[in-house]
């Protein structure tokens, strides 16, 4: 049983975030009532509860953020810690995160959430819609998408108003529509350019396997940053990529299929992309003999027999093992791919690690400088495939603080 005699207005922040957590923990404790009446009734005014909750984490997500306190605890981004240290998956991750960057322009969104007259869907609906839009434009859309929350239109109806926004400030603008490939499906690969008004460019769309897998053996190797002064994210260096292959700077392209040797010579064995894409056995022997692939050929036991002649790096053949093994970063709850990861030494060059297979792993440029950096801050364990496994260890908050938090949630091995 909780019991508290705080008194609300004046306790600080830390303290009502305790006495909320134990409130939380005593109602998941408890047995719902037997009554299905009563039920209902609880669970409308516990949803409204809940939604002034998120009012509440969008703020502190807000601040996190800005104060970039994610990477301090070695995330490379605040969406990262959502998603790893929260249990939220991605899609949940990024719409919290767009609700705490987009709050200070949704003034009257706020306003309402934070008072209960406006639900945490409603409010996430509005902060997608608006996200790409200017100011102006964004005030505007959100006087609309609020006239229509009080004519009782659902989250549903707003996100499809929210979407007509854009197309209607598009046709203004005199950008582009969606090309019709946008429709084909998954076979052809499409690319979406839409104009902005100071001359930049939205870009989206869809590779098919073979298209992405030279899409990273082509980018995956110029995203690396420059060096220790190079604080952009990796968005920033694939775009920074992507200009340097089309102004004709970069010619090279490194794909790498794996697949049994008996897939090779005629063999129904479908073989696979680093990323543990699939790929059928027909399409394999066609695209490992374009320019530019590497066949990774596996043995029994998934033993690497040969690695080709397309090396154009020191460590060529190794990193295309690692990247067979590690389809992403090493460190546990990293999503960033493989084939956009840098070499690592486990134990680390200066201290006598060899440059052998069984003692290199790859990380993520973030994580590569934040091990090296905070070595005591990370445990290391095989698995028993063969991978190395990085487990990060969250440092002291700057300030002790009262706050009772729960037992984090258990990782999967």
């Amino acid at each position: 049983m909780c019991s508290t005699d705080l008194r609300v207005e004046e306790a600080p922040t830390g303290e009502l975030v305790a006495l909320l957590s134990k409130i939380a923990a005593e109602l998941a404790d408890r047995p719902a009532p037997e009554s299905a009446a009563e039920c209902l009734e609880l669970t409308e005014t516990l949803a409204a509860a809940i939604d002034l909750q998120e009012a509440a984490l969008a703020g502190l997500v807000c601040v996190v953020d800005a104060g970039r306190e994610a990477q301090r605890w070695g995330y490379a981004s605040t969406q990262a810690w959502l998603r790893h240290r929260l249990g939220m998956r991605d899609a949940r991750a990024k719409e919290r995160l767009t609700l705490a960057r987009q709050r200070h322009r949704l003034g009257q969104v706020v306003q309402r959430w934070s008072t209960g007259d406006l639900s945490f869907g409603y409010a996430a609906t509005i902060a997608d819609a608006v996200a790409r839009l200017d100011d102006p434009d964004c005030a505007a859309a959100e006087r609309i998408l609020l006239d229509m929350v009080d004519q009782d239109f659902s989250a549903a109806k707003l996100a499809v108003s929210g979407r007509r926004i854009r197309d209607v400030i598009a046709e203004r603008d005199g950008t582009d529509q969606p090309p019709d490939d946008a429709a084909r499906g998954y076979q052809h690969s499409w690319i979406q350019a839409t104009r902005c008004l100071d001359g930049g460019r939205y870009i989206n769309g869809w590779l098919n396997a073979e298209d992405a897998a030279i899409w990273d053996g082509t980018l995956g190797p110029l995203t690396k940053p420059a060096g220790t002064d190079d604080h952009r994210d990796l968005p920033e260096r694939t775009a920074a990529a992507l200009t340097t292959v089309l102004s004709g700077g970069h010619r090279a392209t490194r794909v790498t299929v794996i697949c049994d040797l008996d897939t090779l010579t005629g063999g129904t064995t479908p073989a696979r992309l680093p990323d543990g894409t699939p790929i059928p056995a027909a399409q394999a022997r066609r695209i490992a003999l374009n320019a530019g692939v590497s066949p990774l050929l596996l043995g029994r036991g998934n033993l690497p027999l040969y690695l080709g002649k397309k090396v154009r790096f020191a460590t060529g053949p190794q990193r295309q093992v690692l990247q067979a093994l590690y389809p992403t970063c090493a460190v546990q709850g990293c999503q960033v791919p493989g084939t956009l990861c840098e070499v690592d030494h486990v134990h680390g060059w200066a201290l006598g690690s060899s440059t052998d297979i069984d003692q290199l792993a790859l990380t993520c440029s973030w994580h590569n400088r934040y091990k090296h950096t905070h070595p005591d801050r990370l445990t290391i364990t095989k698995h028993h495939d063969g991978r190395h496994l990085y487990r990060l260890h969250h440092p002291k908050p700057h300030q002790p603080t009262t706050l009772n938090r729960p037992p984090p949630r258990p990782q999967a091995a």
